[in-house]
C-alpha cells in the first residue's frame, strides 16, 4: 500500500530544499518550487514548466501540493464571505474574507473548535477536535478565490493561536519570508487569550501585529468570562506586554466584547484605563452576537458610544469595531464547524 504524499505548501525554502536534494534534484530546485507556490499559486506540480519534466516526474511520485478548494460558500449582504474549507484530516473550518473599500481582511482559523470555552464564543461550545498544520492554516489563504486581493490577514479564526504555536509560527514566516508572500508584518494580527509561556515565546519570535482577548479588567469576572485566565492572568499578561516596544512599527490592541449590564460600567472604564496605563496599545469595542443558551446580550449603541469615549479621554486609544457578516454566522465569536464534512455536502 503506498504511503499517502506529503504536502508541498507549508515547507519553509530549507525544507522545499532538502526534499529535492533527497530525491537527487538540485538543492535550487526548491527555490524555484518556492517561487510557484508562494508567487504564483500554482494548483499542480505539473505547472512548475521551469522544472523538468523528468523532476517533475519525481516530485509527484512523492509529494502534492497540498492545496484544496472551499467546499461552500456564504455571501453576506454586507459582502462579506464564509468559505468552509477542508482539512488533511477529513474535518473542516470556517474562514471569512472581509471587503472593505480599499481594504480586503480574510480571517483565518488555527484549530477546529477550540479549548479555551469562552462563556460568549460557539467556536468553544463546539469543543476541540485538533489543531491545523501548517498546510491546513496556509491553505485558507492559497486557496482563496480573492487571494491576490488581500490586503490583512488576522488569527482571529476558530481556535486559540498559543495552542498551536509552531504551526503559527511556520506561517507567519511564510507568509512574510522572501522565499514566501513576501508580506510586511504590519499587515498580519495574531490574537490571544493569553497562554503562559507561549505568549512570551511569539512575543520573542515574531514580529506580527498582537491582539489581546481582554473582555473583562477584573480578574474574577473575566475568569466567570473566559477559563483562560485561571493558566494567564490579565495582569501577567499586561506585565508580559510591557516588556516589549509598540511604539513603531508593531501594534498591540485589546479586543473587548461589550455584553449589556455586565462589563460596560463606568468601574469598568476606570480598570482599563487603570491596567493599560502607560502602555501603548489600542482597545477595539467589539458588539456581541447572541449565541443560544448563554444568558448575555449586547449593550446598545449610546453606551458602546460612552465607553469609548470614556477610554479616549483618558488617553486609550478606542475605536467601535463595525460588525460584518452577521446575517452568516461570520461576525465574531460565531464562528463552528460542529457538522460533519458528510453533513454539509449532503445539504449541498
Amino acid at each position: 500500500m503506498n504511503s499517502p504524499k506529503k504536502a508541498l505548501l507549508g515547507m519553509t525554502l530549507y525544507e522545499l530544499k532538502e526534499a529535492c536534494r533527497a530525491l537527487g534534484m538540485p538543492a535550487f530546485t526548491g527555490g524555484q518550487i518556492a517561487k510557484w507556490m508562494y508567487t504564483h499559486h500554482v494548483k499542480q506540480i505539473d505547472e512548475m514548466t521551469n522544472i523538468s519534466k523528468n523532476n517533475r516526474a519525481k516530485l509527484a511520485e512523492a509529494y502534492t501540493i497540498g492545496c484544496n478548494e472551499a467546499i461552500d460558500a456564504q455571501h453576506s449582504k454586507d459582502g462579506t464571505i464564509k468559505y468552509l474549507f477542508p482539512t488533511h484530516d477529513g474535518k473542516f473550518v470556517e474562514t471569512v474574507y472581509i471587503p472593505e473599500n480599499d481594504r480586503a481582511t480574510l480571517c483565518v482559523s488555527c484549530q477546529v473548535g477550540c479549548k479555551m470555552n469562552c462563556l460568549f464564543c460557539q467556536t468553544g461550545k463546539q469543543g476541540f477536535e485538533g489543531s491545523l498544520t501548517t498546510t491546513d492554516i496556509l491553505n485558507q489563504v492559497y486557496s482563496l478565490p480573492e487571494v491576490d486581493k488581500l490586503t490583512n490577514i488576522v488569527f482571529m479564526g476558530q481556535g486559540e493561536p498559543m495552542d498551536n504555536l509552531d504551526n503559527i509560527l511556520r506561517t507567519t514566516e511564510i507568509l512574510t519570508a522572501d522565499y514566501g508572500w513576501a508580506w510586511s508584518p504590519k499587515r498580519i494580527t495574531v490574537s490571544s487569550v493569553g497562554v503562559k509561556n507561549k505568549l512570551k515565546r511569539f512575543l520573542e519570535e515574531s514580529n506580527c501585529h498582537v491582539a489581546i482577548s481582554l473582555h473583562s479588567p477584573i480578574a474574577e469576572q473575566r475568569a466567570a468570562l473566559m477559563p483562560a485566565q485561571k493558566g494567564m492572568s490579565i495582569s501577567e499578561i499586561v506585565s508580559l506586554l510591557r516588556n516589549y516596544d509598540f511604539s513603531h512599527q508593531r501594534r498591540l490592541s485589546f479586543e473587548y466584547i461589550v455584553f449589556g449590564g455586565i462589563n460596560d460600567s463606568t468601574t469598568h472604564a476606570r480598570e482599563i484605563v487603570k491596567l493599560l496605563n502607560g502602555l501603548d496599545c489600542r482597545v477595539n469595542l467589539i458588539r456581541f452576537h447572541q449565541i443560544p443558551g448563554v444568558p448575555l446580550h449586547g449593550a446598545d449603541e449610546k453606551r458602546m458610544e460612552e465607553l469609548r469615549d470614556y477610554l479616549t479621554s483618558h488617553d486609550v486609544f478606542t475605536t467601535i469595531r463595525a460588525s460584518r457578516g452577521q446575517d452568516i454566522f461570520a461576525a465574531c465569536g460565531l464562528l463552528s464547524t460542529s457538522k460533519k464534512i458528510g453533513e454539509i455536502r449532503h445539504e449541498q
